[in-house]
């Protein structure tokens, strides 16, 4: 069998194949990932509201889904993180107070007031690369159920890369340190740096990455909800203080973006499932 040489013509269906395949090993972890949470949702909706089957469950999963544009894995994360209403009140959160949109200033100002989560987390990313003067960078977000940072978007990282660290907890990475201590972390060298368990190191640097910056993304109480981080290809000297001045500012208010969205937007979806819920409980009892 003759091997393809690098460059040539012969390389690039077989190039173009392995990424197809590693695009859908990503989607199948992805699902392996949400299934057994949407079912556990699936399963909290049919007894709550006396729903005759998972699939009646799901349709009412999708449609509030749809209609504030939260992802399906999402929703059922906060629906199973949630305390469960009264279920004889017509809100599930009476005494939710909403606020305005919190206008992020790294955001064009024709965007404010009407931003989607995605447009806000890309966004952050590539105000992060520009401060820090990076081409590689990823979010990440901390689940709801299992604690742990999630990439959301990234750019210019390899497709291991983002395989490895698809979910993060808080030892062997400098995003893990930075979100348990609720501080910027820089790693010079990736190579020297003792932070990184030797498995996370091997795929930071497989990536072309040789050093980066993690900077927490806070709410107003100081919790991190987030994390955004911007990769190098050389060796890092420190950050001058006024670009750890401006990557504060920027967490700070990406924090109180992504905290007012889960409060206002995942929570009107939760009113919205609750209100469909109720709808279909009532009309099964009437039809009964």
């Amino acid at each position: 069998m003759t091997t393809p040489v690098p460059g040539t013509a012969d390389e690039d269906p077989q190039r173009a194949e392995v990424l197809r395949l590693r695009a859908e090993v990503r989607d199948l972890r992805a699902r392996v990932h949400a299934h057994p949470l949407i079912a556990q949702a699936q399963g909290m909706l049919q007894e709550r509201y006396a729903l005759p089957d998972a699939e009646g469950a799901f349709s009412l999963l999708r449609r509030a889904s749809q209609r504030y544009n939260v992802k399906m894995r999402a929703l059922a994360a906060a629906l199973v993180s949630t305390p469960r209403p009264d279920e004889r009140s017509v809100l599930w959160f009476p005494r939710r107070v909403r606020r305005p949109e919190p206008p992020p200033a790294f955001l064009p100002s024709d965007q404010r007031g009407s931003s989607s989560r995605g447009a806000v987390l890309g966004a952050v990313l590539y105000r992060t690369l520009d401060v820090v003067g990076a081409g590689m960078g990823n979010v990440q977000t901390v689940d709801p159920v299992t604690r742990r940072l999630h990439i959301e978007r990234h750019t210019g990282l390899t497709e291991e890369f983002l395989d490895f660290f698809a979910y993060v907890g808080e030892k062997g990475t400098s995003c893990g340190k930075a979100a348990s201590e609720v501080v910027q972390v820089t790693v010079r060298d990736v190579e020297q740096d003792p932070v990184f368990s030797e498995p996370a190191r091997e795929a930071i640097l497989a990536a072309g990455s040789r050093a980066c910056h993690s900077v927490p993304l806070t709410t107003g109480s100081g919790a991190c909800v987030g994390m955004v981080s911007a990769h190098v290809d050389r060796p890092l000297d420190d950050l001058r203080t006024t670009q750890l001045t401006a990557l504060d500012a920027l967490g700070a208010q990406a924090g109180r973006w992504l905290a007012w969205h889960e409060r206002t937007v995942l929570g009107d979806a939760l009113e919205h499932l609750h209100a469909l819920g109720r709808a279909q409980r009532a009309a099964g009892t009437h039809g009964s």
